[in-house]
């Protein structure tokens, strides 16, 4: 036996306050069927869509079947989720007739992209047609999609917290990490309501930098990441505004980075006015992020313009801090698997 702080540090037990699954080591599974099942039929059920012709909602899930997991090794985080679902929906026209029809999506899972996913919408046999069945084909399915993207989100966040088991004190490594990441944000920037903002109406020397980072995940979801309103409060660990659209605004980090999506290509491009609330007035840099899919991992190619000279450093310091370490903490796309 090794003695302590020698040797390989996979048998250091005493980090472990039960010295089981050092260092997160071995494979270990959650079963999250059940807790599926439940947020999906939440979901689905809350949606509603309306226009002149009249209001369709999701009034029954008539069927779920299948399964979800989650699975630690080596500290990285994998998803599995496979399900057939089926449900009613109920219409009423402006004239109060009531109409009943059948949803359906037989492909919900980790290997199909959210945006292509099957979402089969039809009226029940003898029913007459009605301008409602266009409403739940276009609004509706929108809405379903919406539903069902955030069932995956939740399911990514908020199952994480124990994958990665506590050390001897009770707190985990990713926990700490997490902590200590918020905590000294706000020590560096300050709260946004306190930061001062300098003056406008000179010229202000501006610098470019770029950066590359390699994310153990798929394009698709690294795009998410971004653009994702529920991740980004993962990964940053508090409240967000995100509006994952062109033209949408963000605000993170207690409202000391904020800005705006000037271009998305989803899974390859990603364009933002992008400023420190510390900068001078309506002052942005613009950040071109792009992602090249390697097959097993995605490379992250960012370019960052405009950027006030002597905010170089400090720049470059906290995207690699607060977005790409703390995305790879959060999420585990920085763990290889051997």
């Amino acid at each position: 036996m090794a003695k302590w702080g020698e040797g390989d540090p996979r048998w250091i037990v005493e980090e472990r306050a039960d010295a089981t699954n050092v260092n997160n080591w071995h494979w270990t599974e959650r079963d999250v069927t059940s807790w599926s099942s439940d947020k999906l039929k939440e979901l689905l059920l809350g949606v509603y869509v309306e226009n002149e012709e009249g209001s369709c909602e999701i009034t029954e899930v008539s069927k779920l079947e299948g399964e979800a997991s989650i699975n630690n090794r080596k500290g990285k985080l994998i998803f599995f989720y496979e399900w057939d679902v089926k449900a009613t929906w109920k219409g009423t026209s402006n004239m109060g007739v009531r109409y009943t029809g059948n949803l359906e999506v037989p492909n919900l899972s980790d290997e199909n992209d959210m945006d292509e996913l099957d979402i089969s919408v039809t009226l029940c046999k003898d029913e007459p047609e009605t301008p409602l069945i266009f409403l739940m084909k276009q609004e509706g399915v929108k809405k379903i999609r919406t539903a069902l993207r955030s069932y995956v989100d939740c399911l990514k966040t908020e199952f994480t917290q124990g994958m990665i088991l506590p050390t001897a004190n009770g707190v985990s490594k990713q926990q700490e990490s997490q902590c200590s990441l918020t905590s000294t944000f706000k020590l560096q920037f300050g709260s946004a309501s306190s930061a001062p903002r300098p003056t406008t109406g000179v010229k202000i020397p501006t610098c470019k930098f770029t950066m590359k980072e390699t994310f153990l995940t798929s394009p698709e979801e690294l795009y998410r990441v971004f653009t994702n309103q529920e991740m980004v409060q993962a990964f940053t660990h508090g409240a967000a505004l995100v509006e994952g659209e062109k033209g949408g605004k963000f605000r993170l980090l207690d409202g000391n980075v904020l800005g705006e999506f000037q271009e998305l290509v989803p899974e390859q491009k990603i364009v933002m006015k992008w400023r420190y609330n510390t900068w001078p007035c309506e002052h942005y840099a613009t950040v071109t992020i792009n992602l090249t899919d390697h097959g097993s991992d995605t490379e992250l190619s960012m370019e960052c313009k405009g950027v006030p000279g002597s905010e170089e450093e400090r720049t470059r310091e906290g995207w690699q801090r607060y977005y790409f370490e703390a995305i790879k903490q959060t999420f585990g796309y920085g763990a290889r698997l051997y």
